[in-house]
């Protein structure tokens, strides 16, 4: 790669229609864990002008009912905060075709006898970690994220009555010998008022922006683009369909790291897709927390039914302080990275995902309830220790 070069990458609000799909999804996916912890849950959401679809699998110990999932939906809907002719918390029609999980997964994701629990697929995931920010994420990504949640956090205080619900943000930053020195340009559209002209909201938007980049960061005016087709009233479902899973890179690293093309909003535990991504981020970000590289990539491979990765690759992009081939077998005394084991490691068969379903999986605070669990950095001592 070049010494100096432009990286750029985008986020989307809690509005996005993808979004609200994603978060309606987690909270089914919450609302079966929280009553019965080795649940199996694989549902997908479209949204669309004031209707919403919800189809997939589950098992459960417990009986839930179809309206107790449309019911969560429209809390979603609610706190998101659509209240829209044409996307509605009260008045959306919702259609469930949620029904039981296929036997034949079950028996090679179940454990039985002397078989461990399986992977609930085949597949490739990774996780990354990088000290451009104190989270050790990407930094286009992580500032792309802060607008946004800082465009929300203003709607939802009633600061900004202007700002309607749906919104992007896309930042382009300048690297020189692979560290972020200056931003070069920013984009926001942000779905708005009726009656407001496209310098109003540019002008709205501006000090969130300013308050959320690094001092003497903000880019050139001619570079700061908000609402570049004009006019943005009709937006979230009513304005483009939603679909869970189709927002994956905003989801992880902004493009700064390989995808394994596997979403995981709507998906429980034992689905590799989710947790094993969770587990390799958590172990890049422990590497990179402990100094024992600046930057690290983790790849692991699944085989559906079987409990042991298939693989284990690591690139550290020539930053690594100790042998990577020695940290291959390391990571594995360290944390069993079967599905079972990942998920009793991070305490995954619990209902915390939904908040994860919106502003990035990765770079966030662990939270009381065991949210976020994977950003934790309780490895590093040991870590430190094996080298």
């Amino acid at each position: 790669m070049t010494s100096s070069y432009l990286f750029t990458s985008e986020s989307v609000s809690e509005g996005h229609p993808d979004k609200v799909s994603d978060q309606i999804s987690d909270a089914v996916v919450d609302l079966f864990l929280g009553k019965d912890p080795s649940a199996r849950v694989a549902v997908e959401t479209l949204t669309t002008t004031n209707k919403v679809v919800l189809a997939g699998e589950t098992r459960c110990a417990v009986d839930i009912s179809k309206e107790e999932m449309n019911e969560v939906a429209r809390q979603v809907i609610k706190r998101i905060g659509y209240e829209q002719d044409g996307f509605h918390w009260e008045k959306a029609d919702i259609d469930n075709y949620v029904h039981g999980q296929s036997a034949e997964i079950a028996q090679g994701v179940d454990a039985a006898g002397t078989k461990d629990e399986g992977a609930g697929d085949q597949g490739i995931m990774f996780g990354f970690a990088v000290d451009e920010t104190p989270e050790l994420m990407p930094a286009p990504i992580a500032y792309s994220h802060r607008i946004m949640k800082a465009l929300a956090d203003a709607r939802h205080s009633g600061r900004q009555p202007e700002f309607e619900p749906d919104a992007k943000s896309q930042v382009t930053l300048k690297y020189e010998n692979g560290k972020p020195v200056d931003v070069t340009s920013i984009v926001v559209s942000t779905q708005h008022r009726d009656g407001l002209s496209q310098d109003d909201v540019r002008e709205l938007v501006k000090p969130y922006v300013k308050d959320v980049m690094p001092e003497g960061w903000m880019c050139p005016d001619e570079e700061f683009y908000v609402n570049p087709t004009g006019k943005f009233v009709i937006g979230g479902p009513d304005g483009d369909a939603g679909l869970t899973g189709r927002k994956i890179i905003v989801d992880t690293y902004g493009g700064a790291a390989p995808h394994g093309g596997g979403a995981f909003s709507g998906k429980d535990p034992t689905k590799v897709d989710r947790s094993a991504a969770y587990a390799t981020r958590y172990l890049a970000k422990n590497i990179v927390a402990a100094g024992l590289a600046r930057k690290c990539l983790i790849q692991v491979a699944y085989a559906i039914g079987i409990s042991k990765p298939l693989s284990i690759f690591i690139d550290t992009f020539g930053t690594a302080q100790v042998d990577v081939e020695r940290l291959e077998k390391v990571l594995p005394e360290m944390m069993n990275l079967s599905p079972r084991g990942i998920r009793e490691h991070l305490q995954l068969s619990r209902p915390i995902y939904a908040s994860s379903a919106a502003y990035g999986h990765f770079g966030r605070t662990p939270g009381p309830n065991g949210e976020f669990s994977w950003e934790k950095t309780d490895l590093v001592d040991a870590l430190k220790s094996a080298f």
